[in-house]
């Protein structure tokens, strides 16, 4: 029997092939990374690097499904050359990508893969750009637990307890008991109640089966009705009250979680194909990139971007890189909060718009005489003066805090009369009686003066104006060219995982295609210097 030759996969690869990029990114992971996946005993495992290297291959071709990767080990010269001939089965695969220590080996990626960037002089470590975007989970629809509804249930449910509890006082059911909170019962409280009941119902049925009078045995078990059916009533309150609990455990500071995906909350997608403003199950995205290309990542449960700028710059500078000069983001991250976390903390330059910034560089804005900004200030006395010419001077200070604990600090300013304004309807929504109030926020109007002044400037503005061109294509490769629009894997971890192999796919097939360019850049440039000595050779050969 005749025996056939090794092929060399190799020489059948292109030469700026992606799967060389692949090859050398995970061999630049250091191996102290692969250690948690070494084992002493039993047969050895795929090893990681293979893994990984196999994984991100298919990522990049947009092939997302465990079983579809594992057909292409068979059909793919690319995951054959880079599998070196192994065959890992689809649930291996799946058991690979999710598995928690990969976290590092991402993380690993994303490191080394910068330090490419930064060797080649593909970016220049000034600034960076962040943005975030919305992901569909893997999450059935119409699974939705939402909080409001929870607390309203629970709400119902302690309101029915005390009121059972109060009746079977007045019954001499039960004996009063020494509650934690005088407001509603503890499971623990109901649990001694149904053992309570329970005992008096034992004693019915002790009663009803010694008693020979049969009138006496039909008074007994009309008696025992109540208790019965106390019972169970507490029997449901406790599993109820368990369950809102649990509920409420898992939904934390959001305000809905989905069954099927309990990490994963309802927010509006931009693609919503129904049209009608649907929830969705989803996952917030903030990347950070310079040069288009993806330099961290995190994942985030609540919907809008402001407050996951700073646990996202923590994140960054715990496991990516120290972070450059120039912060750059849209109006959507443009807070108090996040400005002095910058700005003091951090000692870095926000580009950073506030919300009303664009408008406020409109005239109509500029015009407007019922708005403070537009008003005349006396700094001496502390004082506007409104369209009608009356004083409105300082009252008082006030802290606010909202949900996250940040405290600002407010002066309130109120008009002497607005009786018998002309311009009251146009001025003031103020019931009559009241005043124009005027809510000012000296620091907050500090940073907004800081942000004008630094998005005006020629350097720092030409770096703003970049963050369009920077970081939005690499949501639109990641969507559109990866067809990457919806989680195929369940939990934030897992999640976290997939999101990272799937924008480092979008890092590796960006680099490919610059390769290539320069590389045709580079062979025109050739041609074109060496196309007016070809000429003269042809013409000497000619003669």
């Amino acid at each position: 029997m005749s025996k056939l030759l090794p092929l060399d996969l190799e020489i059948k690869l292109q030469e700026n092939d992606i799967a060389f990029h692949i090859h050398h990114l995970v061999e630049s992971i250091p191996d102290e990374a692969f250690q948690p996946f070494l084992r002493n005993t039993g047969c050895p495992a795929y090893h990681p690097r293979m893994m990984l290297k196999i994984i991100l291959c298919a990522y990049s071709q947009s092939v997302f499904s465990g079983r579809k990767i594992e057909a292409l080990l068979k059909d793919s010269i690319r995951m054959m050359w880079l599998a070196q001939g192994y065959e890992p089965s689809y649930r291996t695969i799946n058991r690979f990508r999710v598995h928690p220590e990969v976290k590092e080996l991402i993380r690993q990626c994303f490191v080394q893969f910068r330090c490419q960037l930064v060797e080649e002089k593909l970016i220049d470590q000034e600034a960076i750009f962040i943005d975030g975007t919305k992901i569909e989970a893997n999450a059935n629809k119409f699974t939705f637990v939402w909080k409001k509804s929870i607390e309203k249930y629970n709400q119902n449910l302690i309101e029915k307890s005390n009121q059972l509890y109060n009746e079977l006082l007045e019954k001499e059911i039960i004996p009063e008991m020494e509650r934690e909170n005088e407001g509603e019962l503890s499971v623990e409280e109901l649990a001694q109640m149904v053992q309570q009941v329970d005992e008096v119902i034992k004693e019915y049925d002790q009663k009803i089966e010694t008693s020979p009078d049969a009138t006496e045995r039909k008074a007994l078990r009309s008696e025992r009705k109540y208790p019965k059916q106390a019972y169970k009533q507490l029997i449901d309150f406790i599993l109820r009250k368990q369950k809102y609990q649990k509920d409420l455990d898992i939904l934390g500071e959001r305000n809905s979680y989905s069954k099927t995906d309990q990490d994963a909350t309802f927010m509006r997608m931009k693609d919503d194909y129904m049209k009608n403003g649907q929830l969705k199950a989803g996952y917030n995205v903030q990347i950070a990139t310079e040069g288009q290309y993806a330099l961290a990542y995190s994942i985030f449960p609540n919907p809008t971007d402001t407050r996951t700028l700073i646990p996202f710059l923590n994140k960054i500078e715990k496991d990516y890189f120290p972070l450059p000069k120039y912060i750059v983001a849209d109006a959507g991250y443009g807070s108090e909060q996040n400005y002095e976390d910058i700005l003091s903390n951090r000692k870095c330059e926000a580009l950073i718009p506030y919300t009303m910034y664009e408008k406020e560089q409109k005239k109509k804005y500029k015009q407007n005489p019922f708005h403070p900004d537009n008003w005349m200030y006396d700094e001496e006395s502390d004082t506007y003066i409104c369209p009608n010419q009356q004083r409105v001077t300082f009252r008082y200070r006030s802290v606010r805090t909202d949900k996250t604990g940040f405290k600002r600090e407010l002066k309130i300013y109120e008009c002497e009369n607005c009786s018998g304004c002309p311009f009251r309807s146009s001025c003031t929504k103020a019931k009559e009686g009241n005043h124009r109030k005027v809510m000012v926020n000296e620091k907050w109007e500090q940073q907004k003066e800081y942000v004008r002044a630094k998005l005006s400037e020629e350097k720092a503005g030409s770096i703003f104006r970049q963050r369009k061109i920077d970081v939005e294509p690499v949501f639109g490769f990641l969507k559109a060219n990866l067809r990457f629009t919806r989680f195929s894997v369940r939990g934030k971890s897992k999640v976290e995982n997939e999101m990272g192999i799937a924008l480092m796919a979008v890092n590796l097939r960006k680099y490919t295609a610059n390769k290539d360019q320069l590389t045709k850049n580079n062979g025109d440039k050739w041609k074109k210097e060496n196309l007016s000595w070809l000429k003269f050779s042809f013409f000497l050969s000619r003669s």
